[in-house]
């Protein structure tokens, strides 16, 4: 009979002390949350109300937003996990792999991208923006031609080149005309002159030509004579000089005098004629990138999307830390919890520790009945 009383003595002692461990630890992990708010008598706010958490969620807060910036969501983190030869290698391709999609493959014409740009009749307006850029340089050079003399309009290197080149003008000039006396058409030349002379005397002319004989040897006589002109020193000079004096004439002239018959509108026209049919603006922009640059996506992918890349990532990795301090991912951490219904908040937590919080509970059950256990032995102890 002693021994049926030890025996339920110990398993009553066991299963209260169960009982009061874990409803112990239960109720404690309940009051980490509960209640959400704080619950009053009157004036008289319940102690322990609310529970630990949402009494603490400012502070909860801060730490987790601290604890965020410090620990987990640090510069030193984004470089090993973003900031990678690997990461920069796979944004180098997805950069190129798009370039190449919607720039070099596109249907878009030049037309089209520029339209995307909000940009309308952009073909119309350039080539009439050349045509009046060119109007008004053609403009300008006529009034800088037409306003002043010669001497003062042509640049005065170009007076001292030509200038030079009388010399020579003068030598090539009696040398053609060397040749020109001497030659078979000279000679025609030089008899029809004498036949038309004398048969303008009359009857004079007709004694002359019987004294002088046959009409070819005059010719011959006359040859002789225009070539011995033609290469005297004199007729060098006197040539040169009359050739420097209309030169000199020539640069002191007005050069709209000289112009005058000169069509400028004709001319203008024409040149923008041609620039306008040369440009072709309206053809040119019908056409595709790809059109234009054929090679475009592999000297992109060479010249361009590595050094874009590269450099983004530098960028990226210098301003990593300056970014995340603007950032500032402690007060959007603190803001976000502070902005959590506790529900939320309990949620979270037991949705990541429940499994933990039961056993919890289990092991203060377990720890009350070893506890009863031992209460129930001391107190059969002391009876005897």
């Amino acid at each position: 009979m002693k021994r049926l009383n030890f025996i339920w003595t110990i398993v009553f002692m066991a299963v209260i002390g169960a009982v009061i461990g874990g409803f112990t630890n239960h109720l404690a992990i309940k009051m980490l949350f509960r209640p959400h708010e704080a619950k009053y008598i009157g004036k008289w706010r319940l102690p322990f109300t609310p529970g630990l958490i949402p009494k603490r969620r400012d502070e909860l807060a801060v730490q987790l937003g601290r604890t965020v910036t410090n620990y987990l969501l640090t510069p030193e983190t984004f470089r090993k996990k973003l900031l990678t030869p690997q990461m920069e290698k796979k944004a180098e391709q997805f950069i190129q792999e798009k370039i190449e999609q919607y720039v070099f493959q596109s249907d878009r014409t030049l037309n089209d991208w520029i339209s995307l740009s909000g940009a309308a009749n952009f073909a119309e307006q350039a080539e009439g923006k050349v045509l009046s850029v060119i109007d008004s340089r053609l403009n300008n050079m006529r009034a800088k031609l037409t306003t002043g003399t010669v001497a003062e309009v042509v640049p005065e290197k170009w007076q001292e080149q030509a200038a030079e080149q009388i010399p020579k003008i003068t030598v090539y000039m009696l040398d053609r005309a060397n040749q020109y006396v001497n030659s078979f058409e000279g000679k025609v030349m030089f008899q029809k002159l004498i036949n038309d002379f004398l048969e303008s005397k009359g009857t004079f002319g007709g004694v002359l030509n019987m004294f002088f004989g046959d009409s070819n040897s005059l010719v011959e006589k006359v040859q002789r004579e225009a070539t011995k002109f033609i290469e005297a020193p004199g007729t060098n000079h006197l040539l040169r000089t009359m050739i420097d004096k209309e030169f000199n004439k020539l640069k002191n002239r007005p050069v709209d005098e000289l112009l005058s018959g000169f069509d400028w509108d004709g001319a203008f026209n024409a040149v923008k004629a041609y620039v306008k049919r040369e440009l072709a603006f309206s053809d040119r922009f019908d056409k595709t990138i790809q059109d234009y640059f054929p090679n475009g996506a592999q000297w992109t992918a060479e010249k361009i999307t590595p050094k874009l890349t590269s450099f983004a990532f530098d960028q990226a990795e210098k301003q990593l830390e300056i970014s995340l301090s603007k950032l500032k991912l402690d007060e959007i951490v603190k803001e976000q919890v502070d902005s959590f219904p506790v529900a939320v908040l309990e949620d979270l937590v037991l949705g990541i520790s429940r499994r933990e919080f039961k056993m919890i509970t289990v092991l203060g059950a377990l720890l009350g009945g070893l506890i009863g256990i031992v209460q129930g032995v001391i107190v059969l102890l002391t009876n005897l």
